[in-house]
């Protein structure tokens, strides 16, 4: 796992461009869970591009009866 301090970090808004989704849905994910792992600093929320990749990872299918691991 890379030092976090060298882990590149995402707002909210990039780090939904980096994975495909809108803002808004890592929003809702937040509040509801099953979205990715987050930081919470001071009032600002921060995502580590490993664990963006790491979400992005456990999203992987291969069929859409495929429920995953």
């Amino acid at each position: 796992m890379p030092n976090p301090n060298e882990d590149p970090r995402y707002d909210t808004k990039g780090a939904a461009t980096y994975i495909g989704c809108s803002p808004r849905t890592l929003e809702k994910r937040r509040q509801m869970g099953g979205g990715p792992i987050y930081l919470k600093v001071g009032r600002s929320v921060v995502y580590l591009r490993s664990d963006l990749d790491r979400y992005l990872e456990q999203c992987r299918r291969t069929s859409t009866s495929d429920l995953g691991s």
